[in-house]
């Protein structure tokens, strides 16, 4: 802090505005999922579902893990709801739990075009590492 009231004006805008982007968390490997589809909020928290699909997870964590603002998740969280993406688990105090709905067909195609992404990637990762001896007969 003492730092900081040694620093310029205008020092002090630049630490202001460079410190939160130091300790943001980044994801720093797309998984293939949103390499494929694309990086919006919804895949995000899609992917991060899709992954994690075992589990319920409050607001605040699928918001979090999935690197999306809090404010964000909110503006889609009752469509997903609403169309039966994610159901409700349960509620702990004031938080309510969400899980992924592996019943719903379209979550299903989801997960399955998601294992076939990473399958495909896979494979293709492994057929550029294999060496192609050909005979010279």
């Amino acid at each position: 802090m003492f730092l900081l009231l040694k620093l310029s004006f205008l020092d002090r805008k630049i630490y202001k505005v460079l410190m939160p982007l130091l300790f943001m968390k980044r994801k720093e490997n797309k998984s293939i999922f949103l390499e494929c589809l694309g990086d919006t909020p919804k895949l995000r928290v899609l992917d991060f579902l899709i992954d994690n699909h075992f589990f319920d997870y409050p607001i605040t964590e699928i918001a979090r893990e999935s690197n999306v603002s809090y404010n964000s998740l909110k503006l889609f969280l009752n469509k997903f709801v609403d169309s039966n993406i994610l159901i409700k688990t349960r509620k702990v105090g004031k938080s309510d739990y969400y899980k992924l709905n592996i019943e719903n067909p379209f979550i299903k195609n989801l997960i399955k075009l998601d294992w076939t992404l990473v399958k495909s990637n896979i494979l293709a990762k492994k057929s550029k590492n294999t060496l192609k001896i050909s005979s010279p007969y």
